[in-house]
């Protein structure tokens, strides 16, 4: 019996995909505890959801200049690698900030959004262009299940750092955890030279298009911005989620003395690999029902992990806050995939960094708005911080049927 090559479109979509293993090996491995370094430097829950916020915003606004200007010039990879370079050299840096540094901190948090701006409208689109020969939803997922795998394996990272450094303060111990995500960022770099050398033209996996148009904002289009930016508003940042587990369910953020066997600051890391390895196997699932149902996927992503909060923060029970985590994960996987997904479907390929700026500018704006809004609650009220996180989720799934139907 034969044996079934491998096209080189699929090589270039696991080679790519490999790169952002490493690479979020690196930023979600610092994601993991970043929400508690800075709950260690100083920074209060508002402060915390401010800056993850703007993080956000500064990384989701400027990918539509970046979009625009990757779609002008077509310099597809000088944009994805200075744009790599940036993301990655941020997050060791966090290692060189003072005991009382939550200021330094979040400047080097919003630099390497910056990072992730100028590469994602390139990066995704040069995905795009192979994914359009695979099946679009199919492809995101693999891509997104690398990606996870890699969010999976940076915190385990850390754990075992943690099991290690057992000498010092929680701030020693953390900034030895940022210096260490310099070993995956080397060779995310690496390899991203690697893919490039291999494939120095990925735009030729996909025919051009026989007339140009230019870009047009279709009605399927903007409900499906309108619909992403309800769900961005609502989706609570890890940042918040972990500092309440921080204050929670140990007492590291007060006296450093550690109360709980299972969850401590050891462990902490341990919880946001479990939630990436929910979001791999969730990408993957759901890109390929993406596939076969379009938007309608995302519908019933939205329905299944739109209750999260109120399990992560509704209760102060160890199993329920592991299965918020559960359906965070589902939410977090089943969004990314199919998200990207879909701007392919919708914009022709000589637009496409365009469309995928305009959907990361508005997801970002409403992710800086819903993450300062929600932080700011959690002091507030918890309870009318998870409802507004539930009904701004749900009322994302109206204006996803739009799109289906405009279809």
């Amino acid at each position: 019996m034969k044996k079934k090559r491998i096209s080189t479109a699929m090589l270039f979509i696991i080679l790519f995909g490999i790169v952002s293993l490493f690479s979020d090996m690196t930023h979600e491995g610092a994601s993991s505890i970043r929400g508690a370094y800075l709950t260690v430097l100083g920074a209060s829950a508002g402060t915390i959801g401010f800056i993850s916020g703007l993080g956000e915003l500064v990384g989701y606004s400027m990918r539509y200049v970046f979009g625009k200007i990757t779609d002008k010039t077509k310099k597809y990879w000088p944009m994805v690698i200075f744009g790599y370079v940036l993301d990655i050299l941020a997050v060791p840096a966090l290692a060189l900030v003072g005991e009382s540094g939550w200021v330094a901190a979040s400047l080097l948090l919003v630099v390497q959004r910056m990072g992730k701006a100028i590469k994602k409208p390139a990066k995704d689109t040069i995905m795009s262009f192979a994914a359009s020969q695979e099946g679009v939803g199919k492809s995101f997922g693999i891509q997104e299940m690398l990606d996870q795998i890699g969010a999976f394996l940076g915190p385990v990272l850390l754990y075992l750092v943690m099991l290690f450094k057992t000498e010092g303060s929680t701030f020693e111990i953390y900034r030895t955890c940022f210096a260490f995500l310099a070993i995956p960022g080397f060779i995310t770099i690496l390899l991203l030279f690697y893919t490039k050398m291999k494939f120095p033209n990925p735009e030729h996996f996909e025919p051009q298009s026989k007339k140009e148009e230019p870009f047009k904002m279709k009605k399927s289009f903007i409900y499906y911005i309108v619909g992403i930016s309800f769900f961005a508003f609502g989706f609570i940042d890890y940042s918040i989620i972990i500092m309440h587990i921080t204050k929670n369910f140990t007492s590291v953020a007060g006296n450093f003395q550690e109360t709980s066997n299972i969850i401590n600051s050891g462990t902490i890391p341990l919880l946001y690999a479990g939630a990436m390895l929910v979001d791999a196997i969730a990408a993957l699932i759901f890109g390929h029902i993406y596939d076969k149902n379009g938007v309608k996927a995302l519908v019933i992503s939205t329905i299944i992990s739109a209750p999260f909060s109120i399990f992560i923060f509704g209760f102060k029970s160890l199993p329920a806050l592991l299965f918020g985590l559960v359906l965070w994960g589902i939410g977090m996987g089943a969004q990314e995939s199919i998200l990207k997904a879909a701007v392919t479907s919708m914009v022709p390929k000589e637009n496409r960094a365009t469309g995928y700026g305009i959907f990361e500018c508005s997801f970002g704006f409403f992710w800086f708005l819903g993450s300062w809004l929600l932080g700011v609650m959690y002091s507030i009220s918890i309870p009318a911080m998870i409802i507004i996180s539930m009904s701004a989720q749900l009322l994302a799934i109206p204006l996803y049927l739009k799109v289906a139907n405009k279809k």
